[in-house]
């Protein structure tokens, strides 16, 4: 017989969750066949072990599984799974449940992207303008008020931004411009030609020495809506290394409506580029030395060797040497940081400027009227001579024929523009500019562009090449051609 202590009730407690009815407490097993309990999932244990004692009596408990017992195993059977919630638990609204804020109100989040302060960043929009000059903007720029109120609503993302952050393309005047302030056509291509392909807009940039450069070119409005090529060409380049390095800019600028026009202002960039190139060192030398004579007497040889060249060009294409030509205007920058001569040379129309203690003055050397170029036939220059040496007057036609020249001569190529040159030293504080016509014309003739554009320069500190850009495009009405302009500042 079993004995009697194993068929005992349990103490109290939870019930147990599965198993065989109790025996009645006392007395014997009732007759009949006996039970079979259900048998339990997975391999039975052995009834030894703590494990299987019966629960304390106690509280039941409330939430999660029980604890595995210390130093034993893991009683078998199929476990409760845990009520673990997802994520951190999820508080009621309403300012009761607000965490407490340390040191007063927060402040919004600033969004990513936008400075903590504009100051006076005329390329924010929100500094006030001089009485009688407006100031618009296009649409490429940011609207400071709806920036800053979607700001200080805890926008935290920068995409949430579209021109935040980014400098627009202004203009001056009562109203906007005719066109529209970005490109809208390309320019054809042909597929065996796309090499004579050019960008819309052309950046740049360095530092050496003591000054900051900064370099753009820009496809005019007119361009942009018609689909026609940038006309203006820019070239940067550095010859030399170290203190000996000399840095050539060379803007052009190709006759306006004529076929071929950029590819001709690219001409005129390459073969200068690559005289100056060949003649870094001497170059290079004389401006340290401040041998102006030899630079104007070098650099006027180089320019015409290359005009020469534009004219040999032009008669390859069966065009006149004035339909296949353009101006071309260089700054040659020294690297030394103890040389400050700024050298300036070349032929035919832009601007040479400098801003200096806020204001600016017009560097663009002299050259002689036109009229004065010309005149009566020089002795020795192709001219018969009025008599001779004992005041015998030539009058005498003796009818002989003159035989016919051994090769057939074209006519003389009209008379080119002079030459400019203007060699100077900058101060500190300085900013020289060297501009194409599209934007020396409005800064001569419209001063509010002329001011706006002293201001945003004034500073010592040079704008990156973005804001750069961005000023150089400030529009006026009237004015649409293509821009390039170059800027250094001096240190």
């Amino acid at each position: 017989m079993p004995d009697a202590s194993e068929f005992a009730p349990p103490a109290a407690g939870p019930a147990p969750t599965a198993g065989p009815p109790a025996p009645p407490a006392g007395g014997p097993r009732p007759s009949g066949p006996r039970a079979v309990p259900a048998a339990p999932e997975g391999p039975r244990a052995l009834p030894d072990g703590p494990e299987f004692a019966p629960p304390a009596a106690g509280p039941a408990p409330t939430a999660g599984p029980p604890a595995p017992p210390a130093g034993g195993r893991r009683p078998l059977g199929p476990r409760a799974a845990p009520a673990a919630p997802e994520g951190p638990p999820t508080l009621p609204d309403g300012p009761e449940f607000a965490p407490p804020v340390v040191g007063g109100t927060p402040a919004p989040p600033r969004p990513r992207g936008i400075p903590a302060a504009h100051g006076n960043d005329p390329r924010v929009g929100d500094r006030p303008h001089a009485p009688g000059r407006a100031v618009g903007w296009g649409d490429g720029g940011a609207d400071a008020g709806s920036v800053m109120a979607r700001a200080a609503a805890g926008r935290d993302s920068a995409e949430e931004f579209p021109g935040a952050g980014r400098p627009g393309v202004a203009y001056l005047g009562g109203g906007p411009p005719t066109y529209d302030p970005d490109p809208t056509a390309l320019p054809p291509a042909h597929p065996d030609r796309l090499g004579e392909l050019v960008a819309d807009t052309v950046l740049d940039g360095a530092r050496y020495g003591t000054y900051t450069l900064r370099a753009a070119s820009v496809r005019g409005d007119s361009a942009r809506y018609r689909g026609e090529p940038r006309r203006d060409t820019l070239l940067t380049a550095r010859f030399g290394e170290g203190d000996s390095a000399l840095i050539l800019v060379a803007v052009a600028t190709g006759v306006r409506a004529t076929e071929g026009a950029h590819l001709a202002a690219a001409d005129a960039c390459h073969w200068i580029g690559g005289a100056v190139g060949r003649s870094h060192a001497r170059l290079s030398d004389d401006i340290r030395a401040g041998r102006r004579g030899d630079l104007k007497a070098g650099l006027q040889r180089l320019t015409d060797r290359g005009y020469g060249k534009l004219r040999a060009r032009a008669a390859e294409l069966d065009l006149p040497p004035d339909a296949y030509t353009a101006s071309l205007r260089c700054l040659l920058l020294p690297a030394d940081p103890a040389c400050r001569t700024r050298v300036f040379f070349g032929v035919g129309g832009g601007g040479l400027l400098r801003l200096r203690d806020g204001a600016w003055q017009d560097l663009e050397p002299d050259v002689p009227d036109p009229a004065a170029l010309t005149g009566d036939p020089v002795v020795g220059f192709g001219s018969r001579p009025a008599e001779t040496p004992r005041g015998e007057r030539l009058t005498m036609d003796l009818g002989i024929p003159t035989p016919p020249a051994p090769y057939v001569e074209k006519p003389v190529p009209p008379q080119a523009e002079p030459f400019r040159f203007r060699a100077s030293v900058a101060k500190p504080g300085d900013t020289l500019l060297l501009c194409s016509p599209g934007l020396a014309e409005p800064l001569r003739g419209v001063p509010a562009l002329a001011a706006e554009l002293a201001e945003r320069w004034a500073s010592a500190e040079p704008p990156g090449l973005a804001s750069y850009l961005a000023d150089t495009q400030l529009r006026v009405k009237g004015y649409a051609d293509d821009r390039t302009a170059v800027a250094v500042w001096e240190a």
